[in-house]
């Protein structure tokens, strides 16, 4: 009599043991049974600003991701298992991105975050980053995001520091010193300011005139006629939204015929459509995603921007942008780190990995972090860029 109960509980054991050993792993059954075990996704969070004054740039920055998702997945994940983005728009607003991290994190469990678009709402997460130990990749240029080094902390785009010398070179080389500077006053302008106001003197140029604007404002009139009135070479313009066409429109209205450069906050198709006809002769700093030729026919470099532009044109009828390219890179970082963790995957074990990136070709360049460098890009990695006929063309002249 005493047998049967011995039994029973050695099987229920049984039972439990082998529970247990798939829910270690991260494993569970899949519908239909046959023996067969499927692991349980990476899920990794991702704040991106679908609306507001960076829509246009966050918009292919998730369509990129969205892409990459699916093929990683197609391909048969990251060492088995599916990877899953959970998109949240932060409506280009620091407050907004900050509550996106906290659900992202307290509510979804991700392991990593990446993201923002824009470097007022990337630094607005950082409270919630280091309180959880996420690590986050950011696709905003702002040098803020890791010159205020954060080891938890790393980021895709080139920075200001690395852009606003090789644009004010590129201004003195052309025989412009007297330049007037119009920046918007959120997290990447303001950056971009302050840079280029403590670099104009190491490149010969002096600013004449120093005007600002707000995201989302609607008229720059008054700031462009006291430009004009300073009579400068050249006016840079330091932006990432869409007021950027306002400029170059407010100038041609005005009638200036000053020469109109950027950085690589511009480097996008919504400026030119619109600007229209105003936009004809901007100069601008970026990646060389947008003319892959000058990446080196050949390289690998090249051909990981080719097919990335390829794959992109096929799904949605057009060629990424800076921006697109800037969240290829952020995913693929990831995932790269990923499938460099051994055993049980945490965030702790994620950041390690991440920062021990080597070597990682991407489409904005070449990424090797340290632990003193969550950047890793350089000047090689950009070049300038002209507007003409509607279109960009290498700035060679």
């Amino acid at each position: 009599m005493r047998g049967k109960p011995v039994r029973a509980l050695a099987a229920l054991t049984a039972i439990v043991l082998a529970s247990a050993g798939l829910a270690g792993c991260g494993a569970k059954q899949e519908a239909g049974g046959g023996g067969e075990t499927k692991k349980e996704p990476y899920r990794i969070g991702v704040v991106v600003s679908l609306t507001g004054t960076y829509a246009g740039l966050g918009t292919p920055e998730k369509q990129a991701m969205e892409m990459e998702r699916d093929r990683i997945n197609a391909e048969g994940g990251v060492n088995g298992h599916p990877i899953e983005l959970i998109f949240e728009d932060d409506a280009t607003d620091p407050a907004k991105a900050a509550a996106a991290a906290t659900k992202l994190i307290d509510q979804d469990g991700v392991i990593a975050i990446i993201g923002a678009t824009g470097t007022a709402q990337t630094m607005a997460m950082r409270s919630e980053i280091q309180r959880a130990g996420v690590p986050q990749v950011s696709m905003a240029g702002g040098s803020v995001i890791t010159d205020q080094f954060d080891p938890l902390v790393f980021q895709t785009p080139w920075p200001n520091r690395v852009v606003v010398p090789f644009v004010l070179k590129a201004i003195a080389k052309k025989g412009y010193t007297k330049i007037a500077l119009i920046s918007d006053t959120g997290g990447f302008g303001k950056d971009g300011h302050d840079i280029i106001v403590k670099e104009a003197p190491a490149a010969g140029i002096t600013i004449v005139a120093d005007e600002t604007f707000n995201p989302g404002d609607t008229d720059v009139s008054s700031q462009l006629t006291k430009i004009r009135a300073a009579n400068p070479d050249a006016v840079l313009m330091w932006n990432a939204g869409k007021e950027a066409a306002l400029v170059a429109k407010g100038m041609k209205q005005l009638g200036m015929k000053q020469p109109l450069f950027g950085g690589h906050g511009n480097a996008r198709k919504e400026f030119i459509e619109g600007a229209g006809d105003a936009a004809e002769g901007f100069v601008f700093a970026a990646g060389k995603i947008l003319i892959p030729e000058a990446y080196g026919t050949g390289t690998e470099a090249y051909k990981v921007a080719t097919d990335f532009i390829e794959s992109f044109n096929a799904k949605y009828g057009k060629a990424p942008d800076t921006f697109a390219g800037h969240a290829h890179d952020a995913l693929m970082i990831v995932v790269d780190a990923l499938r460099r963790v051994e055993g049980e995957v945490t965030p702790a074990k994620l950041r390690d990995a991440i920062e021990q990136t080597k070597g990682l070709v991407g489409v904005g360049g070449t990424f090797t972090f340290s632990s003193t460098d969550h950047n890793g890009l350089s000047e090689s990695d950009i070049v300038l860029y002209r507007v003409e006929n509607g279109a960009w063309v290498l700035d060679e002249r």
